[in-house]
C-alpha cells in the first residue's frame, strides 16, 4: 500500500504578522460591538405626557394669579400611551367674583400676548391659554381688566436655586424606584406614560404619576430640591 506524505507548510515571517494583525483588529471590533448587543435602559423621560416645569404666582388686592409652563399630549388621556405633546402657557384668575368679563395681557421677550379669560363654574376661577414657552421665565408682569376693574400683577417664579430641573427629578425616581420601572419596560422600551407636575404649597415640589397601559397610575410626592420620595399612593 501507498502511504502519501504532504511537505508541511510554512509561512513566511510576514504573513505570520498579517494574520496575527488581523486577528488583533477582529477582537477589537467585537469588544466594540458587544455594548450595541447589550439592552439599552430606556429614556423615561421621552415617555413624559405631562410636563410642567414652572409656576409663577402673584397676588394683589384679592386676586391670585397662577401661570403654568407646561406641554401636554393631545387628545390628553391618561391611558398609558404617549402621544404627540405641545407646550403652552396656561394662566389662571381667582376673582372676587366670576360674573363679570376678565381680559389678561403680557408682553414676553417683546411679543404680545392675551385675550379674553374663560370663566369655569366648577373650579370657579377665569382661564386663559396661549402657545408659549415660560418654563425659564422667573417673572412676568400681567395687565388684568375684570369688569370695570384694571391692576398690573407681576407673577414671579417659585423655582428655587435648588430646585432640580423635571429631568433630573425623575431620574431620582427611577432609580429610587427600579423594580417599578424595570416591570414595566421590555425590549420595545417603557410601556406607560409619565406625568411630572411642578407644584407649590409652602414649597416647590414635583407630583409624578407612572400610568400602565390599564389605567393604573402610581403617584408620588418628591422634594423638589433633593429628588427625595415623600409619599407614594396606587389608584
Amino acid at each position: 500500500m501507498n502511504t502519501f506524505s504532504y511537505p508541511k507548510k510554512r509561512f513566511s515571517r510576514p504573513l505570520f504578522r498579517l494574520c496575527q494583525t488581523l486577528a488583533c483588529l477582529f477582537s477589537a471590533c467585537a469588544l466594540l460591538l458587544l455594548p450595541a448587543c447589550k439592552k439599552q435602559s430606556a429614556d423615561y423621560f421621552s415617555y413624559v405626557s405631562e410636563l410642567r416645569s414652572n409656576i409663577l404666582l402673584a397676588e394683589a388686592e384679592g386676586y391670585t394669579l397662577r401661570v403654568y409652563a407646561t406641554t401636554k399630549e393631545y387628545p390628553y388621556t391618561p391611558d398609558g400611551v404617549p402621544r404627540e405633546k405641545t407646550t403652552r402657557a396656561e394662566a389662571y384668575l381667582i376673582a372676587p367674583s366670576g360674573d363679570k368679563d376678565c381680559n389678561l395681557s403680557f408682553s414676553w421677550q417683546g411679543n404680545p400676548y392675551g385675550g379674553d379669560m374663560s370663566f369655569d363654574n366648577v373650579k370657579t376661577e377665569y382661564y386663559y391659554s396661549c402657545t408659549l414657552d415660560l418654563s425659564n421665565a422667573k417673572t412676568l408682569v400681567c395687565e388684568i381688566t375684570h369688569g370695570e376693574k384694571s391692576l398690573r400683577m407681576e407673577a414671579k417664579s417659585v423655582l428655587e436655586t435648588d430646585t432640580l430641573p423635571a429631568e433630573k427629578a425623575l431620574k431620582a425616581l427611577v432609580k429610587a424606584e427600579n423594580a417599578l420601572f424595570k416591570n414595566m419596560t421590555d425590549k420595545y422600551g417603557f410601556t406607560g406614560e409619565i406625568y411630572v407636575r411642578l407644584i407649590h404649597e409652602d414649597a416647590p415640589y414635583y407630583y409624578v404619576g407612572v400610568i400602565d397601559r390599564n389605567g393604573k397610575t402610581t403617584a408620588f410626592l418628591l422634594n423638589a430640591s433633593s429628588g427625595k420620595i415623600l409619599a407614594r399612593r396606587e389608584s
